[in-house]
């Protein structure tokens, strides 16, 4: 391939540093001023643990509480972070959707300035190979969130979903990417076309996963910097987004059943890729 010679997953931030920037996390009730409730350990330590993030309140149950102090006294020794507010359960649960799981924290944080396709695109051309995952109208919180929590996993450069059809950084997809919000960029693009074709001429291909693609993903031997691309819940790959991949690569099933929740399917596929 024309485009890069070389396969593998990246690693660590747009800008070639170890780590991947910070994202954004949701809200679930809609606080004053813009801010966003999260609530569970892996989110609310993610959060806490990130010194862009701008913590504002800090819930905890007295039980959550114990077993917050050691760590949180590291964490407000490295930056500024508010004193923590020992509450009774009832208190967090009001705060949060109905049935939403917080195990006795929650935190409210404004949002992160997100990262940019052009950010993106350029620290993409400046490695010989890095995986981006574009979501094409993926419209379920949780599916959206597995897909970071995956990504962030197998070392993908970003997620992008577009600025409509995709849903907003609630709890609900926070705590579904169990961290991943505040390790890896959640890019919000326009127009899907355009951002495939800014990411071509970065030197990226697009691998668009689709059941009816002619060749399996690992008999495409793909290579480089990659865009894996993946359709909606049931519909899959749109028209004009199907037009604007190199590839359409399909994942090898028995045909037992039809398909792969889109969660599981980014999983399985960003396994192969980095593999």
């Amino acid at each position: 391939m024309s485009r890069s010679k070389h396969r593998g997953p990246p690693r660590g931030r747009p800008d070639g540093t170890t780590n991947p920037p910070p994202r954004t996390s949701g809200r679930p009730h809609q606080p004053t001023g813009g801010g966003y409730w999260l609530a569970g350990t892996h989110a609310v330590m993610a959060a806490l643990a990130n010194p862009e993030r701008k913590v504002r309140r800090l819930l905890a149950t007295a039980e959550a509480a114990r077993a917050l102090a050691e760590p949180y006294a590291k964490l407000r020794a490295d930056h500024a972070l508010p004193q923590p507010e020992t509450v009774e359960r009832v208190e967090i649960d009001r705060l949060l959707p109905a049935g939403a799981v917080h195990q006795g924290l929650a935190a409210l944080v404004d949002p992160l300035e997100s990262a940019t396709i052009d950010e993106i695109a350029r620290a993409g051309a400046a490695r010989e190979s890095a995986i981006i995952v574009m979501l094409d109208q993926v419209t379920d919180p949780h599916n959206v969130g597995a897909c970071l929590r995956s990504a962030a996993a197998f070392g993908a450069l970003a997620v992008l979903v577009p600025d409509r059809h995709a849903p907003e950084e609630t709890a609900a997809l926070a705590k579904a990417a169990s961290g991943a919000l505040e390790r890896l960029p959640l890019v919000r693009v326009t127009n899907v076309v355009r951002a495939l074709e800014e990411l071509k001429e970065a030197g990226f291909w697009i691998a668009g996963l689709a059941a009816d693609g002619p060749r399996t993903l690992a008999e495409a031997k793909l290579s480089g910097r990659i865009v894996l691309v993946l359709g909606a819940e049931g519909e899959g790959l749109r028209r004009l987004t199907r037009e604007h991949c190199d590839h359409l690569v399909r994942l090898p099933m028995t045909g037992a059943m039809e398909s792969l929740n889109v969660s599981n399917a980014a999983a399985v596929a960003l396994y192969e890729l980095a593999r």
